[in-house]
């Protein structure tokens, strides 16, 4: 019994398993929302180039 909850506290190794999930969803959104993340990037330095014009 004491063994099967050793076994059950035991998180060695779940960091590389969560680490490596965290990843993959990260990708898929980037994926997903691509066009918007893209047309985020590109007006935000369309609005740096135009202030920095007026300076």
């Amino acid at each position: 019994m004491y063994n099967l909850k050793n076994l059950i506290k035991d998180e060695s190794g779940m960091g590389t398993v969560e680490i490596i999930l965290i990843i993959v969803v990260l990708i898929g959104l980037v994926i997903i929302f691509k066009k918007q993340i893209t047309q985020v990037v590109n007006d935000i330095f369309d609005k740096i180039v135009k202030q920095t014009k007026t300076i």
